[in-house]
């Protein structure tokens, strides 16, 4: 069941002000009650840096969290940004965790994952709504959607301690119990906090999140990152690269031939910034292989591939012979369909990538709109090129054409 509980302002600690001066000390001299009002204000400020500071491992928890979770045998460690993990196992492998995060709006939460995965794991959210009331509940997160996440559904099995969520100072703190059926080794944990409020107990998306593997047997801090922004810089310079200034590039020399030689010097331009970006996309892709050892052998394939074709193409560039050198038509042969070969495997290979990354709706939205904006694009401009080259090359066109040079 989760917890329901009050939060009024008297939760927070109020600062100390002159008004909390008795009418005796209104009367002392005016040097003693400058001398006065100077210790106030030195005593708000020290207020103020200990409400700073009150999450620190040292901090009591006797004073606003009930037994087991304020037990002196917790182990404390700060373990990403704001949040501290505080932890005590026994010997029949019940585990008490208490979550504590600096909070203004939104919720809290920390999840068990098998692979280090958000997908198909198990998470403990806890927020204070608008109303001042505190909730903490299980999800199952089946998928990356709000429908696939569920609420009061998980594989944690929590104990008859009831759990607790309470907001103390500027922090918010997550407590509970969860029975494993084994000894709590190094899991994997995932950490998240959102500033939207659940809405009827459907969550909002996550600002920020972080997987790491915990050693809950000796308490020691964290190890093993999930690299989500190396992640994150892997499929934006990809996508970015191959996905959409190389085929921008292409659009520009076959439908700006009459532009020349502007249509030259952008499809240089565009086509060397897609592949310096690209590169760098598949370097941080190698660094990212490296961290998690992925096991994508189609996209990385196609990956490898889209590399080795776009490096011809460079190469291609600084050995393309003279407009009549009797091998530029073959030249032209190879730059054309070895370059649309590129195209169409990074495209490819940028959804796969969206796909099976687990990226949100705002990615796929992004590459699909360019996509379609580029099919539509490309299917006009085709359309007036055709017809453009028929009137060409009618008798009719031509004599006209004469007639008026003459």
């Amino acid at each position: 069941m989760p917890l329901q509980c009050s939060i009024s302002s008297s939760s927070r600690r109020k600062p100390f002000s002159s008004s909390t001066l008795t009418p005796r000390a209104m009367e002392i001299p005016r040097q003693a009650h400058g001398a006065a009002l100077s210790m106030v204000f030195a005593m708000l400020v020290a207020t103020a840096a200990v409400e700073a500071q009150m999450d620190a491992c040292g901090a009591d928890l006797r004073t606003f969290l009930p037994s087991p979770f304020s037990s002196s045998r917790l182990h404390c460690s700060p373990v990403w940004n704001n949040f501290i993990l505080r932890h005590w196992q026994n010997q029949d492998n019940i585990v008490s965790i208490i979550l504590s995060a600096t909070y203004t709006s939104g919720w809290v939460g920390i999840g068990f994952s098998n692979d280090g995965k958000m997908v198909g794991s198990s998470a403990m959210i806890g927020w204070i709504d608008n109303h001042g009331r505190a909730y903490i509940k299980q999800y199952y997160l089946g998928s990356q959607t709000s429908s696939g996440v569920k609420v009061d559904r998980g594989n944690l099995l929590t104990t008859d301690t009831p759990p607790a969520v309470v907001l103390y100072g500027d922090n918010i703190y997550l407590a509970f119990q969860v029975n494993f059926s084994v000894q709590l080794a190094q899991p994997n944990i995932i950490l998240a906090s959102s500033a939207i409020t659940p809405n009827m107990f459907h969550l909002g998306e996550h600002d920020d999140k972080t997987t790491l593997s915990f050693d809950f047997s000796s308490g020691d801090p964290v190890s093993n990152y999930y690299p989500y922004q190396l992640k994150r810089n892997h499929g934006a310079l990809a996508m970015f690269g191959w996905g959409i200034l190389l085929p921008s590039g292409v659009i520009v020399a076959r439908y700006l031939r009459h532009k020349d030689p502007l249509w030259y010097y952008l499809h240089v331009l565009l086509q060397f910034l897609g592949y310096i970006i690209g590169l760098a996309g598949v370097v941080a892709g190698i660094a990212l292989y490296n961290r998690i050892h992925s096991n994508f052998t189609t996209h990385r394939g196609l990956g490898i591939s889209v590399l080795a074709l776009g490096s011809l193409q460079v190469i291609a560039f600084f050995l393309h012979p003279n407009p009549d050198s009797k091998t530029r038509k073959y030249w032209n042969w190879y730059h054309h369909w070895s370059g649309r070969l590129c195209l169409f495997l990074a495209a490819v290979n940028v959804a796969l990538g969206i796909e099976i990354g687990g990226a949100n709706m705002s990615w796929k939205v992004i590459y699909g709109a360019f996509i379609s904006v580029v099919l539509i694009t490309v299917t006009f401009l085709e359309i007036m090129l055709w017809n453009k080259l028929t009137k060409a090359s009618t008798p009719g066109f031509q004599m006209s054409t004469c007639s008026l040079e003459s």
